[in-house]
């Protein structure tokens, strides 16, 4: 509810009427008077907050002063990095020049070596090539020479020549096998001939020499021995042919009139017919020996016509 209307005050005597209060004044007349206990519970509750805003405040500070740290020693890392980066470039230009050095420095004694040996080949080439040329017989001597001479540049670079020579005892990790010759048995698997040489740098082989090595023939002896064994054999099979042709006709001859003693049996016959045994005997013997040869052309004949085939 609408509070009642005020009712207008009389004026005073004298005619003076009093001014009216004012909106600040009214409300300030109407709120009622805090007591001194609620003013005093305030003050603790303002430094706490205080307290706590310091706290805020420092913390911010720390944490400006730690990023400042960190940011001053990025810097600093990097500037360091930038040196090393620059040492290490500077180090690998002197690396590559002092390389470039030793290699022109260790090329230099190669290069002489090569000038001196192309100024004695031209005047070799000129010589021999102008009129009164020396004879065909001093050519060997030179090319040796010139030989020595690049043997002595690459000597120079640190391949030397390992002097290969014929008669040396074959070695696997030095030579290399071009080529084989027949030589006799005391000479077999040694070097017949060096077509070009090795050249090792200390123990080691930068170069292997290509030769050609001796192999030893078959010996007479042992090649006879191969042909009585397969003559051997071969009468061995025409005996055996023989045999068996030998048994097949004994096969269909009629068995022994008395098959238990067939010793008997044969006397008897022989006493019967009065054929002297001796002559049998010889023919026996005479078939005998026509089997085996008859045996031995078969296997002949074989043999030969195996040997066709496989020439064919």
């Amino acid at each position: 509810m609408a509070p009642p209307p005020e009712k207008p005050r009389e004026p005073a005597l004298g005619g003076a009427t009093p001014p009216a209060p004012s909106k600040g004044q009214a409300s300030a007349s109407r709120e009622p008077v805090k007591p001194a206990e609620s003013a005093e519970a305030s003050e603790p509750a303002e430094a706490s907050e205080l307290a706590e805003l310091a706290e805020l405040a420092r913390r911010v500070a720390e944490l400006t002063r730690r990023l400042t740290a960190l940011t001053e020693a990025a810097g600093r890392e990097h500037e360091r990095a930038a040196h090393r980066e620059q040492v290490i470039d500077r180090l690998h230009a002197e690396n590559q020049q002092l390389r470039h050095g030793l290699l022109q420095e260790a090329l230099t004694p190669v290069r002489a070596g090569l000038y001196r040996l192309h100024d004695t080949v031209a005047r070799e080439a000129a010589r021999w090539q102008g009129p009164g040329s020396p004879p065909p017989e001093r050519a060997g001597p030179l090319l040796s020479a010139i030989a020595d001479e690049v043997a002595e540049v690459l000597g120079r670079t640190g391949a030397e020549r390992a002097g290969v020579k014929a008669g040396d005892a074959y070695d696997p990790a030095l030579h290399r096998p071009a080529d084989t010759r027949p030589v006799e048995p005391g000479s077999d698997g040694t070097v017949v001939e060096v077509l070009s040489e090795a050249f090792a740098m200390g123990d080691r082989v930068l170069r292997k020499a290509s030769v050609i090595v001796g192999r030893a023939a078959p010996e007479a002896g042992a090649e006879k021995t191969r042909v009585e064994k397969a003559q051997v054999e071969e009468s061995r099979a025409g005996e055996a042919t023989g045999t068996q042709a030998g048994e097949g006709e004994d096969a269909r001859s009629p068995a022994p009139a008395n098959p238990e003693n067939p010793k008997k049996a044969k006397k008897s016959e022989r006493a019967a017919g009065g054929d002297d045994p001796r002559p049998q005997r010889s023919n026996r013997k005479d078939g005998k020996a026509h089997d085996s040869r008859a045996g031995g052309d078969e296997a002949t004949g074989r043999a030969a016509g195996g040997a066709r085939k496989g020439s064919e």
